[in-house]
Parts: structure tokens; sequence; C-alpha cells
């Protein structure tokens, strides 16, 4: 490569560089400080050791967040192969129906949950017109569930999508040419090739739905607390930013191992979309 042809290259990274110094390695500088420091600036460990006091809540938030990953997976994956059986203009019309409800506010699209899990929602207003009593949708774990399912599953199927519709349509027509059944193909040829779509929409859905606050907040009416909810009264309320830091640095810990488990399961497939990060 000639000189000026590293030097453009270089003037390209810079953008790219410096945004990632402001907007990612400061941030968790800062984190990282402010845990291991008191509101004074003296550097301290007490709020590290203060971090076990919330493990049951780390651990609720690990189960949600693996529940709802689980069952956005369960939907996706499905949903995700038949579309790409469809003519390509099909699919070009499902895949922006799929992403139209990311182009509307998270917030707006959580409280609209509201209105159709409460007591006087769509919901319990169709049940009550056939005779059945008002259920408790709000306020729940299930509607926590469906909250985050609800939010993150586009997550879960564009990846997915993305690798299937990849997929070297000659390896699926040698298994069968080979004797291999439906089942067959499906289990040793398609699935094996989407693995790391599938890895790459766990973890976007999977790192969300763990640190996420609002959902439980708005469809869980403070009944249910996860981590995200912890931290963010520590910031917000309590004034307690090192001790919502540290909380934080756990949180950051925890999406780093789920980045790395990630990374080694797909960093053998060389399919496009196999590693995370």
């Amino acid at each position: 490569m000639s000189k000026n042809g590293k030097f453009s290259r270089t003037l390209m990274d810079k953008p790219y560089l410096i945004w990632s110094l402001l907007f990612i390695i400061a941030p968790l500088l800062m984190v990282v400080y402010y845990a291991v420091t008191d509101s004074t600036g003296s550097f301290t460990l007490k709020y590290i050791e203060a971090i076990p006091d919330y493990t049951s809540t780390i651990l609720l938030s690990v189960l949600y967040g693996i529940f709802a990953s689980l069952i956005c997976l369960v939907l996706a994956y499905p949903f995700a192969y038949f579309l790409t059986k469809t003519k390509l203009s099909t699919q070009k019309t499902m895949v922006m129906l799929v992403m139209l409800p990311m182009w509307m506010n998270f917030l707006i699209r959580t409280y609209s949950l509201m209105t159709i899990l409460g007591d006087s929602g769509i919901i319990n207003t169709f049940l009550n017109s056939i005779g059945i009593d008002t259920v408790k949708l709000l306020n729940t774990s299930g509607a926590v569930l469906f909250g985050m399912v609800y939010n993150f599953l586009p997550f879960m199927i564009l990846p997915i999508y993305s690798v299937l519709s990849k997929l070297d349509k000659s390896l699926i027509e040698a298994a069968h040419d080979l004797g291999a059944t439906d089942f067959q193909v499906m289990r040793k040829v398609i699935m094996p090739l989407s693995l790391p779509g599938v890895l790459s929409g766990i973890t976007m859905v999977f790192v969300p739905c763990v640190s996420t606050f609002y959902i439980t907040q708005k469809l869980g009416g403070g009944q249910i607390v996860l981590i995200g909810d912890v931290i963010e009264t520590q910031f917000q309320n309590a004034n307690n930013y090192n001790l919502g830091a540290s909380l934080s640095f756990v949180l950051m810990i925890l999406i780093l191992i789920c980045l790395g488990v990630m990374n080694y399961f797909g960093a053998d497939d060389k399919t496009e979309g196999g590693m995370i990060i």
C-alpha cells in the first residue's frame, strides 16, 4: 500500500477512534473510577464489597434475560426460516414490517402496552364482552417478559434471517441428494450453519433484557426489581453514584462474559455474523 493510501486510511479511522474514545472508553473508565472511590474521591472498596447484597437481584435479572431470549428464539427462528422460503418481494415487505416498530420510540412502545394489558385495556375489554372476568395482566412477571419479548424480538429475527437468507442452497440440495430427510437437513445442515445468527440474536436480546429498567417499572409496577432498576434508583433518587457505578461495573462484566461466550462458540464459523465483537 502506498503512503497516500496509508494516510487516507488513517484519516478514515480517526473519527471512529475519537468516537470510541469519547463514548465507549471514557464512560467505562468513569464507571470504574466511581466504583472504587467514595463521594470525596478517595479510594475505597466498600461499594464493591456491597455487591453481594444484590446477588439475588442480579440472578433474577439474568433469569429474566434467559427466559426472554429463549422465547424470542422460539418465535424468531421459525419465522425467519419460513420467511426465506417466500418470494423476494414478500421478504422485503415482511422485513420492513418487522423493523417498523423499531422506528417508534422505545418508551412509547412500552407505554402503549400498559393500555393493552391494563384492567380496562383491549384484552380485558374483549374478555369482558364474552363473559369472562377481568384478568390481571399488568404488574406481573408475565407482563414484564411480554414487554421484553415485544421490544427485542426484532433483534432476534433480523440476524437469524440474515444468515438463513445467505445459506448456500447447493449444500441443502446435496444433503437431499444423499438421502437426508427434511428433518435431517434442518438438524445437520441448516441449524449448524445458522448458529452465528442465533448467537448474535441471543446476545442482542439478552444484554438489553438484563439491563432494562423502564419495562419493569411500567409493566411490573415496581413489584419486580431487576439490577437495572437498582442502578437507576442509585443514580436518580439516592444520588449514590458510587454504588450505582459498582453495580454497573458488575453488569458490564456480565455483558462481557456473555459476549466472550458467544464469540467462543461462534469463532470457528466463518459465516457472516459469526463474531459478536
